[in-house]
């Protein structure tokens, strides 16, 4: 099911220095919204009418295609959702809603006439967030929602606040003339990876935000050094700043526990399989799936890529250095091969 995102958006300005819609973000929020889901006319019209009192905007559909619908034209708040409807059932929207990693945190509150306890062990386990019995008093519907609307309210904050930081790393990415669109290169195909391996939602998510944020903390080095070219061109005080940069942009994402899965990828995207590598000079073992994941579609798209001391190599010859750097400890050999299946499954499907 495709969805518009929910956040504001808000892009940097290298001109100006500053975040064009970062104004409407501030000045203050929109009003939260409700999606009831009641396959019967007139409770759904009583809902609507009694959250509209309360000038919550609100719509309502009368069976999960209808709320598919209305979902991907503009993802709601909440969602009340009946237990009984003609097609496909509240349990079964609410299951499918949970596990998809674009509406899973939508509060979902299950209204049933049901009062058996296996009835709601069976929505616990779809997903839902809360329960409300029919017949539905309004005291307590008011309280519910409340409740979960300021709940939501805290998560689009941190939401907003990831937004932000992968804007700062696109800013970083944008002070480079020679690495336009490495981060969502890097986003694409490290997720396309872990999809590959078949990892989980977050590991997922965790590697596309690592696209973003793995080169954040360059914010903090200088463009002399950031520009000047390959590391052998750096004096030795120069590469220590470098090398610092995993280890500034880890500090910055570490108060946001969303990112606590971002954070290695961060920190050890540098290191080698030989301990040759940054920060922490870890070995094969020691390095984090996920920053080894990173790591190698980031070698790739800047072996790909063309810099001011190298041409672009072809996908061929990019394929035989890694391989080659891969047998001589740089970097994960079953990873590397690994990503280059599917590149070539990609290339057959294309």
């Amino acid at each position: 099911m495709s969805m518009p995102p929910r956040q504001r958006q808000t892009t940097f300005s290298p001109q100006s220095g500053s975040y064009a819609g970062m104004g409407d973000l501030l000045a203050g929020r929109r009003k939260q919204s409700i999606l009831v889901v009641e396959d019967h006319v007139v409770n759904a019209a009583l809902l609507k009418e009694l959250l509209s009192s309360r000038d919550y905007p609100t719509v309502a559909v009368h069976n999960a295609a209808e709320a598919e619908a209305e979902i991907r034209r503009e993802a709601p708040d909440l969602i009340l959702l009946d237990v009984i409807m003609p097609g496909k059932s509240g349990y079964e929207l609410c299951r499918e809603l949970k596990e998809d990693s674009r509406t899973r945190l939508i509060p979902i509150v299950m209204i049933t006439g049901l009062s058996a306890q296996e009835d709601r062990v069976k929505g616990i386990e779809a997903g839902a967030d809360d329960f409300l019995t029919k017949p539905i008093s309004s005291e307590e519907l008011f309280a519910r929602v409340g409740s979960l609307l300021k709940l939501k309210e805290f998560t689009d904050e941190l939401e907003t606040a990831d937004s932000v930081l992968c804007t700062l790393g696109l800013s970083v990415e944008a002070r480079d003339p020679y690495t336009e669109g490495h981060c969502e290169r890097l986003r694409r195909n490290a997720s396309d990876l872990g999809r590959f391996l078949g990892l989980g939602a977050e590991s997922i998510v965790a590697l596309e935000r690592g696209g973003y944020l793995h080169d954040l903390g360059k914010i903090k080095v200088p463009d002399y050094i950031l520009t000047k070219g390959k590391g052998s061109d750096l004096t030795p005080p120069e590469w220590e700043i470098m090398k610092l940069h995993p280890v500034t942009g880890e500090s910055i994402c570490r108060p946001l526990k969303s990112l606590r899965l971002v954070l290695p990828i961060i920190r050890h995207h540098h290191e080698h399989s030989d301990g040759s590598g940054y920060p922490d000079g870890l070995r094969e073992g020691e390095i984090p799936l996920l920053a080894r994941i990173l790591q190698v579609v980031d070698i790739y798209d800047a072996l790909r890529t063309a810099r001011p001391y190298k041409p672009a190599l072809g996908h061929e010859q990019a394929v035989a250095t890694m391989r080659a750097e891969a047998r001589d400890g740089l970097w994960d050999k079953e990873l590397v091969a690994e990503f280059f299946s599917m590149l070539d499954k990609r290339r057959q499907v294309a």
